[in-house]
């Protein structure tokens, strides 16, 4: 798998400890805020605020903690206006990484990252520094558990309408063009496969591979760090770091 795949199945794991610390919810709570702001209110017209609906509802999150932030996004209650903001950086070895922000403070919040990022191996770049190394796909995978046949599973992804199906280490990756990604998902979810993540992301199109120990630990010393800011919605980077290396450093 590539490096985001590996990190993204490690931020699946800790999802469980964020919602014990309230912080998944807060981060559920603005990506529904935002979205309802960017396209409104209703998800059957809103595909963003839809997804996001859906990522709340598998987190457990209340409806009406749903239903409120996608209010505060529509304007029909007061709250925190937040704003959209993209950095982009480097960290440990030159890797590439792209943070999706939600601020209400734009200069505090852009100075803690910066410190974040020089305390811990990386540089804060500037606008579409690394962008270009990042495509927005449709990204549902499957693990080894379900026992999933690989020629089936080729010829219905390709059925399907997916561009990719990537296989490594009893994990299977199918990729989409982002407008296919629930057409996908939807198809394959009657076929009656399960998937560990599905989301539409962004995944680079370059890797830079990690293969010493240290370095490796600064790498996801910095992302793990970035993770955890409050303003911080979703982190996107580009390292490859081999299994054995990750799993010693968990």
């Amino acid at each position: 798998m590539s490096g985001h795949s590996k990190w993204a199945n490690i931020k699946h794991r800790k999802a469980k400890v964020d919602a014990q610390r309230g912080k998944l919810f807060t981060r559920l709570g603005r990506e529904l805020i935002m979205a309802a702001r960017a396209g409104g209110g209703d998800p059957a017209a809103n595909p963003r605020l839809k997804a996001a609906i859906q990522k709340a509802r598998e987190a457990n999150m209340p409806m009406e903690n749903i239903q409120r932030a996608i209010q505060r996004g529509t304007g029909e209650i007061e709250g925190a206006v937040y704003e959209e903001v993209i950095y982009e950086g480097y960290g440990p070895g030159g890797i590439a990484i792209m943070l999706s922000i939600a601020t209400d403070n734009r200069n505090r919040t852009a100075a803690e990252i910066r410190h974040i990022f020089s305390r811990y191996g990386g540089s804060l770049g500037e606008s579409g520094c690394v962008s270009w190394m990042f495509q927005r796909k449709g990204v549902l995978t499957l693990d080894a558990e379900q026992n999933w046949d690989e020629d089936e599973l080729t010829v219905l992804a390709l059925e399907a309408g997916a561009e990719d199906l990537r296989i490594e280490e009893g994990v299977a990756e199918i990729l989409t063009a982002p407008e296919d990604f629930e057409a996908v998902k939807s198809f394959l979810a009657e076929k009656g496969f399960k998937f560990a993540r599905a989301e539409v992301t962004l995944v680079p199109q370059t890797v830079v591979s990690i293969t010493d120990r240290e370095k490796a630990a600064s790498v996801l010393r910095l992302i793990d760090m970035l993770e955890d800011h409050d303003d911080v919605q979703e982190v996107y980077a580009n390292f490859d770091i081999p299994e054995s290396i990750m799993e010693s450093l968990q």
